[in-house]
């Protein structure tokens, strides 16, 4: 009965339609690397970053693999921006209000996956590792 008042598509092309949504930018894909995009590039940026980081433990890699993701979709985010990423319908996948926010929402799951990494590297290496910092801030206004 709850579901009866979702929306949503409801037709057999509405659905086929939502379904490839998260592919037009690939921001919100499962998958990182989309058609047409260098799978050896990836792969060598994947590797590159655990040397760097030196990852070790499943934690660290896990980690890893997620600053790489973040990584290949803002590059891809700053080629759609320069128009280099045409969708298969034949125009630019570019909305800027929600590019923007996409953009953002990216770069701030890379930091958070740098910073938790650098703590639990510094833990690893016997450094007292203080809890991180959450900052709660109200901006309603109080009339």
């Amino acid at each position: 009965m709850q579901n009866e008042n979702k929306s949503g598509p409801k037709t057999t092309q509405g659905k086929e339609v939502s379904k490839m949504n998260a592919l037009k930018h690939g921001f919100l894909s499962k998958e990182v690397l989309m058609s047409g995009e260098d799978e050896n590039e990836l792969l060598l940026i994947t590797n590159n970053f655990h040397k760097e980081f030196q990852s070790e433990t499943e934690m660290e890699k896990v980690l890893v693999e997620r600053i790489v993701a973040n990584i290949w979709r803002l590059k891809r985010a700053m080629r759609m921006e320069n128009g280099e990423v045409i969708s298969s319908m034949g125009g630019l996948m570019y909305e800027s209000d929600k590019f923007f926010r996409y953009e953002a929402m990216l770069e701030r799951g890379l930091f958070k996956a740098l910073h938790e990494l650098e703590r639990l590297q510094a833990r690893r290496n016997g450094k007292d590792v203080p809890l991180p910092v959450s900052v709660d801030v109200d901006v309603s206004k109080n009339d």
